[in-house]
């Protein structure tokens, strides 16, 4: 190769290295961006593969979540400007990053904070403000984010690999007379792996100082080496040079079922203390009107006493059940002080804000209750004039019956297959045996001999004429062989990987048979609530009726204040029953759709309202 075109390389390279120089010199923030475009491309298209659908998952939070703005708008207590976000920490010295708004909208944006006002949420604000504001579920989607890092940096183990760099040195000889030489060189080298294993590399070294001065010298100082490698019995074939691409890829995989199975175990836990919350709300108001009506009976038995009307024993019962219901409405208003604190934790919020849930959740919930219990007061004149059997009669029981059955209360069977065909852990558990079966063959690989071809070439523009002769330079070929003699990590770990592979398949049985216990459960607990609903809106009705029919007999003379106070006490119970069951009802039908793998939750946090159409649809699919 003759000097011409020897400089004609040497300038390629040479551009090539400033290039590399170029792209090397990006900012931090520009290979922020470069990470996040990359990653969220690898997200959305593994949940193409994953969901058959794909929804954005942002990782960094918006400026105007309600957290932030409850502690802002209501004055509340802060440690310091990390209780805001990191947007609002103070900028250290050396800090990489420019100053960059944050302004990615946050779902909960619309829910208005009104001043010196307690803010009031319904459910669905709850669901969308616990997927902004809560730190488990950010914590989540982080996870589901570093698995694409991690995809992106194993696929990067099989791309052009470039690099480029520059080397200055000075030489001082003081032998004689004192010089100094000084020498600069550029490189620049590419590497690939290829997935049957296949590595290759080559690099370019150049003498800055004789390509500057173009011909000083008799040699441009340009050499070129190049290697090539490939094993041929361990760790040999694709399956093995792959391995990690190919678990980081499932992996990827993995982190999206799981944040999807999370979303939706986080929107029923959401649910039930939401709902446990009004409860506990309908529970205090029932203990206030209790307590009023214990106050206004201790005046009356105490108007009746000072009349001679009643015993003094009797007066003080009363007065006994006025103190046991104060001591209960502030029982209640105290455990619904505890249970909101707990449940403005769970979706992420200050526990010293003002918030107060909307009971039009629950109201609708009861309008159920409602219409059982108005039925009952209609039919109860029927039965009233029906001819009650004699006492000896036979007993016979009467079993449930699916009368009044929710779109949920499928056959058991038919749930069992459905959630094992649904369930995203499931299929998580699943993949974990494919992948432990990977591990066993990849550790018995290990336990093969060692046999690589391998071969190098290098060559220089040494000659005098300043050329680059390919048959001048130096050329190696190489077939190192390693024999198994020492296997013993090796051995072990190979011995190890079938103990996990045991363990991969115990962990499928295990969640099988806890999905079956689940579903099983909870179909009873479907039954059992539907029932017991029917069962509390009738006990509603006859305490009802006590209280009216005793304080009739009371007025007349017929009963003692006991009675009373008894009927009473039977209708403040009976009345928290019948909520706790229509509540416990729908909690029951958010926890079968869950654990059937059903129930669907958007980004947002909220769920799609299950279709009885798709249900039938489904089971008809897996029976």
């Amino acid at each position: 190769m003759k000097r011409s075109s020897v400089s004609c390389l040497v300038c390629a390279v040479s551009l090539s290295c400033c290039g590399l120089v170029l792209i090397g010199c990006r900012s931090p923030a520009e290979h922020r961006e470069k990470a996040d475009k990359v990653a969220y491309d690898i997200i959305e298209k593994k949940q193409q593969e994953a969901l058959g659908k794909a929804e954005p998952i942002l990782v960094e939070r918006p400026s105007d979540i309600l957290r932030r703005r409850l502690i802002e708008a209501q004055g509340l207590a802060y440690a310091g400007e990390a209780s805001f976000g990191t947007d609002k920490l103070q900028v250290i010295p050396h800090w990489p990053e420019p100053e960059r708004s944050y302004d990615v909208p946050s779902a909960d944006a619309s829910i208005a904070i009104e001043p010196n006002q307690p803010l009031k949420i319904s459910l669905v604000d709850a669901l969308q403000i616990g997927a902004r504001n809560s730190a488990a579920y950010q914590s989540q989607k982080e996870t589901v984010f570093q698995a694409a890092l991690d995809l992106d940096l194993r696929r990067n183990d099989f791309r052009n690999i470039f690099g480029a760099g520059t080397n200055t040195s000075a030489t001082m000889n003081t032998r004689g007379d004192t010089v100094t030489t000084v020498n600069n060189s550029a490189s620049a080298d590419v590497s690939r792996l290829l997935a049957n294993g296949l590595a290759l590399s080559s690099a370019i070294a150049i003498d800055l100082a004789n390509l500057l001065t173009q011909g000083g010298a008799s040699s441009l100082g340009l050499s070129v080496d190049t290697s090539v490698s490939i094993p041929l019995l361990r760790g040999a074939g694709r399956h093995i040079i792959t391995e990690n691409l190919t678990q980081a890829e499932r992996t990827a995989v993995y982190r999206i079922w799981e944040f999807e199975r999370y979303k939706q175990t986080f929107a029923v836990n959401i649910a039930r203390q939401y709902y446990s919350v009004l409860r506990q709300v309908d529970s205090m108001a029932n203990a206030r009107a209790n307590y009023e009506s214990a106050v206004q009976s201790a005046r009356w038995s105490r108007r009746r006493g000072d009349a001679g009307r009643i015993s003094e024993i009797e007066v003080d019962q009363a007065v006994q059940r006025e103190l046991s219901a104060r001591n209960g409405w502030i029982s209640a208003q105290e455990q619904l002080k505890s249970s909101l604190d707990s449940f403005k934790t769970t979706i992420g919020l200050p526990v010293d804000a003002l918030i107060e849930l909307d009971q039009i959740d629950l109201e609708q919930l009861r309008t159920q209750a409602d219409e059982i219990t108005e039925s009952l007061k209609a039919a109860a004149g029927n039965v009233a004039q029906e001819t009650a059997p004699p006492a000896d009669a036979p007993v016979e029981l009467t079993q449930p019956s699916k009368e009044g059955a929710g779109p949920l209360e499928i056959d058991e069977s038919l749930a069992v297959r459905l959630a094992l065909a649904k369930r995203l852990d499931m299929f998580v558990s699943l993949g974990a045996v494919y992948d432990a079966q990977r591990q066993v063959v990849v550790r018995a690989d290990a336990l093969k001999a060692g046999l690589d071809l391998r071969g190098s070439a290098s060559f220089s523009d040494t000659d005098d004429d300043g050329s680059l002769r390919f048959s001048g330079g130096r050329y190696n070929a190489s077939m190192p062989l390693d024999l198994p003699i020492e296997r013993t990590s090796q051995r072990n770990s190979y011995r190890n990987s079938l103990i996990s592979l045991e363990r991969a398949t115990r962990s499928v049985q295990s969640l099988e048979d806890n999905i079956k216990l689940a579903i099983r459960d909870e179909l009873r607990n479907l039954r059992e609530s539907r029932e017991s609903l029917k069962i509390q809106a009738q006990s509603v009705v006859v305490a009802e009726k006590r209280v009216r029919s005793t304080t009739m007999f009371l007025e007349a003379g017929r009963r003692q204040i006991r009675d009373l106070l008894d009927a009473q006490d039977s209708l403040l119970s009976a009345r928290n029953q019948l909520t706790a069951a229509v509540v416990n009802y729908r909690i029951a039908e958010l926890e079968i759709q869950r654990d059937l793998g059903i129930l669907k939750v958007n980004e947002r946090g909220l769920w799609e309202d299950f279709s009885p159409e798709d249900i039938k649809h489904d089971s008809q699919q897996q029976s």
